[in-house]
């Protein structure tokens, strides 16, 4: 398995927390501040319904599933960044022997 550089995992490390950080707080703030802002919300609407009723309801959901598609393709591009290769780690994980 390749060595990587202590200062790189640190690097590569910090981008991946940081990432997760900001789509906790995206989710939370469409799960709960919603909530917490529902009467002031109310004069909105989305697809005929109260805006806050919407996110409360499906908005919170679709905003979750997209979040996870971001997360699959950003951390695909941060893995390449950093040159971690998910096939040679799948074999690995396998116990397959990798040729270099």
């Amino acid at each position: 398995m390749k060595k990587i550089e202590k200062a790189v995992a640190d690097s590569y490390f910090r981008e991946r927390s940081r990432n997760i950080v900001i789509y906790l707080i995206i989710w939370f703030i469409v799960s709960f501040g919603v909530v917490l802002f529902a009467e002031s919300l109310s004069t909105f609407t989305f697809l005929g319904f109260p805006f806050h009723y919407y996110m409360g309801a499906q908005g919170a959901i679709v905003v979750f599933i997209i979040l996870l598609f971001v997360n699959a393709k950003v951390s695909d591009k941060i893995d390449e960044k950093y040159g971690i290769d998910e096939k040679q780690n799948e074999q690995l994980s396998t116990g397959k022997i990798v040729e270099h």
